[in-house]
């Protein structure tokens, strides 16, 4: 990887994300929990969930993961709440799509993951980008 591709790809932008994730930390008494880790990279996501009538009433994250894994930890951290698991579900098959296959950008309210595109050309970095959404997924489905 060139320097200039790093500085593309850790733009200000994905670092100002990862330095600001919205729901950090662990819930006191979560109604779920799930735990995903990149094989990768060894980044990691715990996410802890209620929730009430079929949407996310209280969410934690608790993120080891590089910067472009924060980053993706905080586009979600700062639209979950409220969200219903078909949404979650939605919104984590669009950018598996958005990584792997050049798909467009997730549905809003989840189309803050745009600034993860330049991450397309770097496969190693998707199962990093994917955790917290899969880890929310897997919760919401117990």
């Amino acid at each position: 990887m060139s320097d200039s591709d790093l500085i593309s790809l850790y733009s200000g932008r994905i670092l100002q994300l990862a330095a600001a994730i919205p729901h950090l930390g662990r819930l006191p008494a979560p109604v779920a929990t799930a735990k995903k880790r990149s094989p990768l990279c060894g980044s990691t996501i715990t996410v802890d969930l209620v929730m009430q009538d079929g949407r996310v009433a209280e969410f934690a994250q608790d993120v080891k993961a590089c910067a472009l894994g924060q980053a993706s930890a905080a586009v979600l951290g700062a639209v979950v709440i409220g969200r219903s698991r078909a949404e979650l579900e939605t919104a984590r098959d669009q950018l598996r799509a958005m990584l792997k296959d050049g798909g467009p950008v997730p549905d809003a309210p989840f189309e803050g993951y745009e600034v993860l595109i330049p991450a397309r050309d770097y496969k190693n970095r998707h199962a990093s980008i994917l955790l917290a959404l899969e880890a929310t997924c897997e919760a919401s489905a117990q």
